[in-house]
């Protein structure tokens, strides 16, 4: 690996095509042979697609729905009723798992899939088509509530399980390399969102965006999510996909079991990620809300410096699997929990302070997000037996989300605009703090056992 390093580590956008071609055709001349590198695909695929259903809908949760479902709230409340809307994807996910669990034991992965991507896609187009409260009053803010729970049960209801295969698959050395591949979703998906809602903001008034140009991004995203539906299945239904993760033992088991045999383990995996999780939606959804209500900075250009921290974040994210090779994945969650903890004690100075400290934050964040985030996934996955890892893996995901992220902007903004930024900084700081202790705690636990 370092020799691959020394020719390429300039550039790490050529380090990551070349690594995957040479994983994709390093093998032997069966073409059944599955690699690293035809893994990682199918990951990135899916996890851009989800990431850009997930940015649209928290965009206009910040820029359209306190207008258009909330006109009667003041616009600090009204942002607050939208981010609690918001929360409920994130409750519904860990439903959206079980019910998909059980789906895929009686029809099979295939099945399982192709259902819960297009719930997903019909409950993010059935968004576009919602009436305003102006035209429907509060049978709209339902409506709103009822597709934003069936886009957390899909979400939910989407685990293929190809992250845990490519854990498994990855060369030994090269574990924090292919562990950040589907975290690149995340960026490439907010790049995608935060362009397209920039640019109709800019090129539309306000009457003609809030009226009808919001729509368009949840069109979007349903034809997105088709293509990523027949390609993923074009992967994940092929023979040689179904042996190797039936070989691996990737099957689903009941959560009343895994619960019972390994609820330490979920505990564990669900804190090990949370100053990232915190860190999320602190450094995308909350600083749009605060500057569209505490500042007169024109939205579209506030964007479009967000959209410049995410290209760093992709540059965060490679970085992260270069560290975790050589560091280790432990440590290399601890090291950056740390700079998370020293970045919270500077939000109330940055983003109370004028453009350029604004900025300062926005691009100090992602850079931050990139590189914690980037090995966040599965933290404690492989402490799971394999007979539980398809389904705690699934699992550990959704309680981290639900813990660190899914209230993260509704508390930010409440308690920024009730209390100050600095409790903003605490709210982070505990993140970061659980993740420590979980980490700390995985490790004493790992030698005692």
């Amino acid at each position: 690996m370092s020799g691959t390093l020394g020719r390429d580590g300039d550039n790490p956008a050529v380090f990551l095509s070349q690594s995957l071609m040479n994983d994709t055709h390093h093998s032997s001349s069966d073409h059944a042979a599955i690699s690293p590198g035809d893994i990682a695909i199918g990951v990135v695929i899916g996890r851009a697609s989800e990431y850009f259903d997930f940015f649209v809908y928290a965009i206009a949760s910040v820029l359209v729905f306190p207008s258009v479902f909330f006109p009667f709230e003041p616009r600090l409340e009204a942002t607050l009723l939208s981010f609690l809307i918001f929360s409920f994807a994130f409750l519904a996910r860990p439903v959206g798992t079980v019910i998909f669990m059980d789906i895929q034991r009686r029809f099979g992965r295939g099945a399982k899939l192709t259902l819960a991507l297009f719930f997903l896609g019909i409950s993010t187009a059935g968004i576009a088509f919602l009436p305003a409260f102006s035209h429907s009053g509060f049978a709209a803010i339902v409506l709103l509530s009822v597709l934003r729970i069936g886009q957390g049960i899909a979400i939910g209801g989407s685990w293929d399980g190809l992250p845990s295969l490519l854990a498994l698959s990855a060369p030994a050395h090269r574990r924090g390399w292919y562990a950040m591949l589907g975290q690149l979703g995340a960026p490439v998906g907010f790049i995608l969102a935060g362009g397209l809602f920039a640019y109709l903001i800019l090129a539309l008034s306000t009457e003609d965006f809030l009226d009808w140009g919001w729509r368009y991004p949840f069109y979007v995203a349903f034809s997105i999510n088709v293509v990523a539906l027949f390609a993923r299945l074009q992967l994940v239904s092929s023979d040689a996909f179904s042996r190797m993760l039936e070989q691996r033992e990737l099957e689903p088991t009941s959560v009343v079991e895994i619960t019972k045999f390994q609820g330490r383990n979920l505990v564990l995996g669900a804190l090990a990620a949370l100053a990232s999780y915190a860190l999320f939606h602190l450094v995308t959804v909350f600083p749009l809300s605060w500057i569209s209500l505490y500042s007169t900075r024109p939205i579209g250009d506030f964007l479009i410096i967000q959209i410049i921290g995410a290209v760093l974040m992709i540059l965060g994210i490679v970085a992260s699997g270069i560290i975790s090779d050589r560091l280790g994945r432990h440590t290399t969650l601890s090291l950056f929990a740390i700079l998370i903890v020293i970045f919270s004690g500077f939000i109330p100075s940055l983003m109370g302070g004028g453009d350029i400290k604004q900025n300062i934050f926005i691009l100090l964040g992602f850079v931050l997000l990139g590189l914690s985030y980037g090995q966040a996934a599965g933290a404690v996955t492989a402490n799971f037996p394999l007979k539980y890892r398809y389904t705690g893996a699934a699992l550990t995901a959704d309680l981290s989300w639900l813990a660190g992220a899914g209230f993260a902007p509704l508390l930010a903004l409440g308690l920024s605009a009730h209390f100050g930024l600095a409790y903003v900084s605490l709210y982070l700081l505990s993140g970061a703090v659980c993740t420590l202790a979980a980490l700390s705690l995985n490790r004493v636990l790992e030698v005692r056992d």
